[in-house]
C-alpha cells in the first residue's frame, strides 16, 4: 500500500499493544518482515491512508506471534495509555528506504487504478487488491459497477505496464463471464 503518492510505503498496522513489557501486536503489510523490522529501524507513524502523522517508533526486536509479529518499540516500555493509543495506526517506511524491486515484483498499491485487459477486450480497473488464503485477488470494477475477482497469479497476468498502468491478462474460460 502506498499513502502519500511515492513517498512511503505502508508496512504494518498495530493491532494492540501486547503483555506488559511495551511489545506492540503488529498486522504485517510487507513480504520483506526481517528487513523492515529489523532492529535498529525507525517506523514512521501514520493515518488510515499511509499519511505519516504523529511521530516514530524506533525497532529494539520482533518476533512472529500468531500470523503477525510482536515488536518490541524503544518509545514503549509497558502498556501504557500512550501505548494502548497506537491500536489501529498505520506503520510507514519512505519509499527510498525499501528494497528494490525485481523485474517480476510490484508494489501493490500500484495495481489500484490499473486498467485490465484480456486481448483486446477491456475487463475494468482493478480498485481493491484482497488477501485470501491462496494468494491475492484483485478486485476488478467492470464498466457496469459490478466487481469481479481476478487472481492474481503469474500463470494469469501476461504482462504489466505500469507507465501505462495497464494489466494483461490471459483470462481462462469462463472468467470473464462471472
Amino acid at each position: 500500500m502506498d499513502g502519500d503518492g511515492a513517498q512511503h510505503l505502508v508496512v504494518g498496522t498495530v493491532q494492540k499493544p501486547h503483555g506488559i513489557k511495551g511489545e506492540l501486536f503488529v498486522r504485517v503489510e510487507t513480504d520483506r518482515p526481517a528487513e523492515v523490522f529489523a532492529p535498529g529501524r525507525v517506523l514512521l507513524l501514520a493515518d488510515a491512508a499511509g499519511r505519516p502523522q504523529g511521530g516514530s517508533l524506533t525497532v529494539e526486536r520482533a518476533r512472529a506471534f500468531k500470523g503477525g509479529l510482536l515488536v518490541k518499540v524503544a518509545e514503549h516500555a509497558g502498556r501504557t495509555p500512550e501505548a494502548e493509543a497506537l491500536r489501529g495506526r498505520t506503520l510507514v517506511i519512505p519509499r527510498g528506504e525499501a528494497a528494490p524491486l525485481a523485474d517480476d515484483e510490484v508494489f501493490y498499491h500500484e495495481l489500484v487504478g490499473m486498467r485490465v485487459v484480456a486481448g483486446e477486450e477491456t475487463v475494468g480497473t482493478v480498485r481493491e487488491l484482497y488477501e485470501a488464503p491462496a494468494g491475492f485477488l484483485l478486485g476488478v470494477e467492470r464498466a457496469d459497477g459490478r466487481e469481479l475477482l481476478v487472481p492474481f497469479v503469474r500463470e494469469l497476468v501476461r504482462r504489466m505496464d505500469a507507465q501505462a498502468r495497464v494489466l494483461e491478462i490471459e483470462a481462462p474460460a469462463g472468467l470473464l463471464d462471472l
